[in-house]
């Protein structure tokens, strides 16, 4: 199966690239998703291996951060069982859950941050998902050429972790 390629939005208030970096394993569970859309994707089309590119959204500026990866296959969302947690859903069951994450793994910041307006200023980049008006959703597919354009964008010296 080929490679995918994937937009992941935080809020760098609430989580940001740094504080991936940060964890001890480099890893986190992507929690809180509650979009039936990005849901889907995370558990229909995600593979262990795809590359994300992590988003700053709701920043100023808005743009991609740094590089990660799918780390494990889909799993139920702990924090919709949980009354405590903001992301609580009453209707969620045990048995069936509503809510999935998959968990992701740095790769690397990048060396310059890819602003939006960046972004948008890329002629080649104009099809991209997180460019198109209304276009909220947290996790975006994101096409080979895309990837490769915002990777080099942002000076990303690592493997180009292109299509296997």
């Amino acid at each position: 199966m080929a490679r995918r390629y994937w937009l992941m939005k935080s809020e760098p208030s609430v989580y940001s690239f740094e504080d991936l970096e940060a964890e001890s394993d480099r890893t986190t569970g992507w929690d809180g998703v509650r979009n039936y859309q990005a849901r889907n994707l995370m558990r229909d089309e995600m593979a262990v291996g795809d590359g994300v590119l992590f988003y700053h959204s709701n920043a100023k500026p808005p743009g991609v951060a740094g590089v990660a990866e799918v780390a494990s296959g889909p799993m139920p969302d702990p924090t919709q069982f949980d009354p405590a947690d903001g992301h609580f859903d009453p209707k969620a069951d045990p048995e069936a859950p509503r809510w999935i994450l998959v968990r992701i793994r740095a790769v690397d910041s990048l060396p310059r941050f890819v602003s939006l307006t960046d972004l948008k200023a890329e002629p080649r980049l104009e099809g991209m998902g997180v460019l198109q008006r209304g276009s909220r959703l947290s996790v975006q597919s994101v096409a080979p050429d895309e990837w490769r354009q915002v990777l080099k964008m942002g000076a990303f010296k690592g493997p180009d972790r292109g299509p296997r």
